[in-house]
């Protein structure tokens, strides 16, 4: 869809879809998580996980669309928003890693997080240039 914009981005195309896909499939790996948790025996160590992954699915769902939408685009809002699903990814991604010893579904959310928290920071960068 990227490449089918009348405009060239405001970054690289590649880039800019790497991230944008990222965002969604962290999405869908932190919601997959925050559900697996929930079935787990030790399900009262695992609010704060629960939490998190919801949190960080709402953000990088706010920043694939904000990303997507390169009418009229707005960098400081987009850095912000990227900033921010950064974080939200590494706080995440940490985390989970804590679990994912004894959870296989924290780890694959772990790796989505740390995967598309280093794409925002390409993003960012890119922003930057």
């Amino acid at each position: 869809m990227i490449e089918a914009y009348p405009a060239k981005p405001v970054v690289e195309a590649d880039v800019l879809g790497r991230c944008i896909d990222a965002c969604q499939e962290c999405a869908q790996s932190c919601i997959a998580c925050a559900d697996a948790c929930l079935v787990e025996q030790e399900l009262p160590t695992l609010v704060r996980c629960i939490r998190l992954n919801l949190d960080c699915a709402d953000v990088c769902v706010a920043t694939g669309n904000v990303l997507s939408r390169q009418t009229a685009f707005e960098s400081t809002l987009a850095r912000a928003v990227v900033q921010a699903c950064a974080e939200a990814c590494r706080v995440c991604g940490e985390e989970c890693e804590a679990h994912a010893e004894h959870m296989e579904h924290c780890r694959v959310c772990a790796e989505s997080c740390r995967s598309c928290e280093q794409l925002c920071i390409d993003i960012l960068t890119a922003l930057a240039a």
